[in-house]
This record gives C-alpha cells, structure tokens and sequence, in this order.
C-alpha cells in the first residue's frame, strides 16, 4: 500500500477534515495522503496547519480540475504508483482501497469505487442521473460502467501523469469516457459512500440537474472533438 497516495481536494471543509485526515493517520497508517486546500475561505487551512497534516495550500479557488492536478503533479512527482481521488467530506470509506489496489493490480488504468455494480435498486435522482450517463459512455465507448459518477476512483501511473501535465479537465464522467476512447481499462469494485456528515454539498437539486445535462453533452458531442496531446 506504500505505492498508493490519496489526492484530497478540499474547500472550505473545516467541519469535515480532521474527522477524515484523523482516521487515515490513526487506522490506516499505511496509507499515505496529501490534503489540497484550494483556496478555502474558512477555518480549513488553519486547522491542516495546526496538526500537521500533510498538504498543499492554494492561494486561490482553482475548482476541482485544478486542485486535483496539483494533487497528481504531487503524487507523479513523488514516485507513486497509484493515486486515489478522496473526498475531503467524509463521504469515502478508505477500507475500500484495498480492494481498489487488487483490481487495479490485475492490469486497469482506472478503478472506480461503485454503489451500483452489484445491481443494487435505487431509484433516487443520483442513480437515474448516473444510469443516463453510464448509458452515455456505453453509446460512446461500448464500455459499460455502473456507476460513472463516482468520486472514488484509483488511477494508475500513466493516468497520474496524464491528469498532471496533459488533462486540464477535472476527473469527471466525461473526462472518464474520454480516456476510455483512447485505451484507457476500467473497472469497478463495490463501495459504500456514506452521505456528508457536516456542512453543505454543491450538489443542490438543480445544480445536479445541470451537471447531468452537461455531462451528457460533453460525452455523447464534445468527446467527439477533444484531442489527447
């Protein structure tokens, strides 16, 4: 496991970080991390400073493309095999990373953590808005991912390097599918992503809307036309 850092974007998550960097260090001290706080406006830094945890301070707000390419430049830098993308709101169990490894030793680019690849019926927004999407990429890349909209997911060192220094995207679906289409192998293991404990997701109803919307175009249209350099 001393291949594998965890990337943790994390703005304005003050009510949040400790819980989740605390129980890395105590339980998973075989696991290793880098916090980045992109520009946080509240009490994050501060509270990353007073305990030592290890991290990166942004001096302003690069949203989650940005934050998460420092975090991969960190970790392609550092040597790392593997780098998982981590939530900083407690949402991610690092239990599963384990399982992660396994899989992604058997030869993938990318692992994703799933709540649905075992089949599991749930017919809430976030499910059906996953569902069209994985449809998306199906039509696009004859890859069939349950759950596309994860935020848990493993990437290998050639992707580490890609999302470093020649992806300016987020890792989002669409960015997923886009790998897909030039070769990159996917896989899926079950997780439990438990809901956010404290403060305020992004994800409002119509944000989500939004956000399905966007991504459907950009996979099924814009993919179309991106080039990898």
């Amino acid at each position: 496991m001393n291949q594998v850092i965890l990337v943790i974007p994390a703005y304005n998550e003050e009510k949040n970080i400790k819980r989740v960097v605390d129980n890395l260090r105590q339980n998973y001290p075989e696991l290793d991390y880098v916090v980045v706080n992109d520009g946080s406006t509240d009490g994050t830094e501060q509270i990353l400073q007073e305990n030592g945890y290890n991290h990166i301070c942004l001096p302003v707000n690069l949203g989650l493309a940005g934050c998460f390419q420092t975090g991969m430049k960190y970790a392609y830098e550092k040597g790392y095999a593997y780098a998982v993308q981590f939530d900083g709101d407690g949402q991610h169990r690092p239990e599963f990373i384990a399982s992660m490894k396994k899989k992604m030793d058997e030869g993938c680019s990318i692992v994703i953590g799933s709540r649905f690849v075992e089949g599991k019926k749930d017919f809430s927004m976030r499910m059906v808005g996953s569902r069209m999407i994985g449809l998306a990429m199906r039509i696009t890349t004859g890859a069939k991912v349950a759950d596309p909209t994860s935020g848990m997911r493993m990437f290998n060192r050639e992707m580490i390097r890609e999302f470093a220094y020649h992806l300016n995207y987020g890792p989002e679906p669409d960015t997923v599918s886009f790998l897909i289409r030039q070769g990159a192998r996917v896989a899926e293991v079950p997780v439990v992503i438990d809901d956010r404990s404290a403060g305020e997701s992004y994800l409002k109803p119509m944000v989500a809307v939004k956000y399905m919307l966007r991504m459907l175009i950009s996979i099924l249209v814009i993919q179309n036309f991106r080039v990898r350099r």
